[in-house]
This record gives C-alpha cells, sequence and structure tokens, in this order.
C-alpha cells in the first residue's frame, strides 16, 4: 500500500491491530461454543474473552514469529500472555488456515462494503450530471472520428448504466467470498464439532464453507479479484474518455482546475488531465492483481501456501488502490467541466457531414438503390473533407441527388432533433424514471 494513493478507512481494515482483534474473536468465538459443547471449560472460555479490550503488542507478537517462524503460534502465545493458563484452551482442534482464511474472508468482506459505499456515490454523481446534460448535444465518434449527434448526458448515462453493473457484480463477489472455514485438519472436522464452524460464521457475518480441505476454496477470491479488476477497467474506460475530451484539439471537457494549481515545471499555460491519466495507471495496477488471485486456485493437494505471500499483497493493495480510485473518479465527476459550445463547434467543423446517413437512408426510400446512394453522398461527403465545402450545398448542387430529394425535404435531413429524440426513453431504461 502506498499512502499517495491510500484512505484511511480502507488501510484501517488491514492494518496488524485489525488482523490480530478478528484472529481473537475468531478464537474467543470458537472457545465460546466449544464450551458449551463441554469441550473445553465454560470459565476457559470466559477468560479468552478478558482480552477483548486489551491492545494486542505487535512487537511482542513479531519478536515471538521471529522465534518460532509461524505467525498464527506468535499470536497464540501472545494470547496466552494475557489470558494466561486457561489459554491452553484456545484454538482446541483448529489449524492456523481456520484462523488466517476466515479472516481474509471478514477483511474482504469489510473491504467490499466500503467500494460499495464509494460505488455508490459514483453512481449518484453520474446520474446528477447525465440529468444535468441530457439534451446537450455533442458529436458521437467511432474510431476517433465524427460519427453522429449524441448528448453529453446519453456519455455520462452510459458510464452510470456500466457501474451499476459493476456494483451487481461486486454484490455478488462479495457474498461468494462471505464465507468461514473451520474445519481442522484437512477440512474433516476430525477433531473440531462442525457446529463451531457454524457458530463462529454466524457471529461474523459468514456462511460455512461447504468443503474447506483445510483451505477455503481460492476459485473464491479469483472471482473476487476478478470483478475488482473489470471495475478498475470502467474506471479507466470513463477516466480515457475525459482525457481524449480534454485534448487542446477537442476541448470538450475537462478536469476541474483549481486556483493555485500549476499544470507543468517548464509550460504555465498547461492544465493537464492528471486525474485521469493517474486513474489510468491506477487501473492497471487492480487489474494486475486478479492473474495471481487465479493462479492461486491451483494449491497441492489439501493444503500449500504457495497463495499466503500473494494475497499479503494482492489483498491490501487491490481494495486500497480500488477504493482511492473510486473516490477519485467521483470527484472528477462532480467538477468535471463541460463546454456545451465547443461541442456544437466541433460537431460543425466538417459542415454538415454528420447528417450523411439520413441523406443515404432518404435516397433509398425514395427509389435509389442503396449502392447508387451511398456513391452519391459520398462524393459530396468527401468534397467536405478535401475542400472545405458546406455539406448541405454540396446536395443542393448535385443534380442526381436533387432528382431524388426536394429542398425542404433536404433540409429537414439536417435537423439535430432527430438524433436526440429517444434520449428520454434511454434515460427511462437506465435510471427507471
Amino acid at each position: 500500500m502506498i499512502p499517495r494513493y491510500s484512505r484511511p478507512e480502507m488501510t484501517a481494515i488491514w492494518s496488524p491491530e485489525s488482523k490480530f482483534r478478528i484472529w481473537f474473536e475468531i478464537e474467543a468465538h470458537a472457545a465460546d461454543k466449544m464450551a458449551a459443547l463441554g469441550v473445553i471449560p465454560k470459565e476457559a472460555a470466559e477468560k479468552v474473552w478478558t482480552a477483548k479490550d486489551v491492545e494486542f503488542d505487535i512487537e511482542r507478537i513479531d519478536a515471538i514469529e521471529r522465534e518460532v517462524k509461524h505467525d498464527v503460534i506468535a499470536f497464540l502465545t501472545h494470547l496466552s500472555e494475557i489470558v494466561g493458563p486457561e489459554a491452553r484452551f484456545v484454538h482446541q482442534g483448529m489449524t492456523s488456515s481456520d484462523v488466517l482464511d476466515t479472516c481474509f474472508n471478514v477483511q474482504l468482506v469489510k473491504a467490499s462494503d466500503l467500494l460499495l459505499a464509494d460505488l455508490d456515490k459514483l453512481l449518484a454523481a453520474l446520474k446528477t450530471r447525465a440529468y444535468e446534460h441530457k439534451d446537450t448535444i455533442t458529436i458521437g465518434r467511432s474510431h476517433g472520428i465524427h460519427a453522429e449527434p449524441t448528448t453529453f448526458g446519453l456519455k455520462l448515462a452510459q458510464a452510470y448504466a456500466e457501474m451499476d453493473r459493476n456494483r451487481a457484480r461486486l454484490v455478488a463477489a462479495r457474498e461468494e467470498i462471505a464465507t468461514c472455514a473451520i474445519s481442522g485438519a484437512v477440512g474433516t472436522f476430525a477433531n473440531i464439532d462442525p457446529a463451531v464452524e457454524a457458530h463462529v460464521a454466524a457471529k461474523l457475518g459468514l456462511e460455512v464453507e461447504p468443503v474447506s480441505t483445510q483451505v477455503i476454496p481460492r476459485d473464491r477470491h479469483a472471482m473476487f479479484f476478478a470483478t475488482l479488476g473489470v471495475i478498475a477497467s470502467s474506471v479507466e474506460r470513463i477516466a480515457t474518455e475525459v482525457r481524449h475530451l480534454q485534448r487542446t484539439e477537442v476541448l470538450e471537457a475537462e478536469e476541474y482546475f483549481s486556483p493555485g494549481q500549476k499544470g507543468s515545471s517548464a509550460m504555465p499555460h498547461k492544465r493537464n488531465p492528471i486525474l485521469t491519466e493517474n486513474l489510468t495507471g491506477l487501473a492497471r495496477m487492480v487489474r494486475s492483481y486478479a492473474m495471481p488471485a487465479m493462479e492461486n486456485v491451483a494449491l497441492w493437494h489439501e493444503r500449500d501456501i504457495s497463495h499466503s505471500s500473494v494475497e499479503r499483497m494482492i489483498g491490501p493493495d487491490a481494495t486500497v488502490t480500488l477504493d482511492f480510485a473510486l473516490v477519485r473518479l467521483t470527484g472528477v465527476i462532480e467538477k468535471l467541466l463541460v463546454y456545451p459550445e465547443t461541442m456544437m463547434t466541433n460537431m460543425n467543423k466538417f459542415r454538415g457531414l454528420v447528417h450523411s446517413q439520413r441523406v443515404l437512408l432518404a435516397l433509398t426510400q425514395a427509389g435509389v438503390s442503396r449502392e447508387d446512394s451511398y456513391r452519391l453522398v459520398q462524393r459530396n461527403a468527401m468534397r467536405v473533407w478535401e475542400e472545405g465545402k458546406d455539406f448541405l450545398t454540396e446536395l443542393r448542387a448535385d443534380a442526381d441527388v436533387t432528382a431524388a430529394l426536394d429542398e425542404a425535404t433536404l433540409e429537414g435531413l439536417f435537423d439535430l432533433g432527430h438524433h436526440t429524440k429517444h434520449v428520454d426513453t434511454i434515460f427511462a431504461r437506465v435510471f427507471g424514471e
């Protein structure tokens, strides 16, 4: 985790203090159920909870681990120093993965909740700006080239629909990752009652893992991190759109440039899209974490720890980075500067070419073959491209065109309203209103 791209709410989930607190809760809840089953004395389970409000000594745990070379044993040793002799009943029939995997999933669930809140704020911002510019006409582009008119609100509505799908994906990924395993060595429950697992799961808000083989199956985690990668890709898509629109030659929208902000150490005139460029880079990192998560699926037999080092990195890094990116993107959308006049100027740069399809269709409906209609429209369009002519003027002067289409019909084909007549229908589909 890099502090520059981190927010305290998310980093707190991955702190040693948070991790050890979750480990403690797993062990304490398990002890409660073992006591209820008569496996350990009730007094011992109660004594374990005396550590509930104690701050664990991170340095002491680290010192023990340096000697024993095992993090869970180091924690249990430190816990025994706090609890006393009754700590010998802690961890009865459990294995390290029961603690580690259940804790990791608790952390991922907590991270998911923050990410879902981030998405909700982003969706709200996209919706607000989409309605603000529902009827702001702009040019749509395919291959980076002028295509036909659309509205800037539709661009934002599309981003909203995409992020809404991502939210649904994250809800599903959260549900899939929210499992608990307290099944002992190789997952057989040989030395621990399945009721202990069910009790711990209920206390932590998780579901029991149907079959854990000592570790929770990593296909769940692969899906989780893949989902984060898809969300990051959507962040990048929106960021890339803003970056293109901010180019000097386009300048239809741009990131907010605050008073006192500097764009370049060398060129005082610069207003660069630094936030969306940053988001593009962060998205690349989040996506990169999906691949090792997929490679973690293939563990040896019932358990190995080849996944462990990977997850110690990608768990915090992927969630912290995506959290930061979503919050940053929300700020970009909320403060985005939009220039409708420039949009109209750009659309008219090639003097009516954006209406070429309407002319083509009108000619076919007037009885001209599609092949001839395409040829007639294209030869006039090329004069606009190559000589800077006006498209409607050229069409009026083309006898083959006017033989099929009269003056009033031709002029009517250049009505921008034709391209926006179904905007309300699309908005109703996206926003349900």
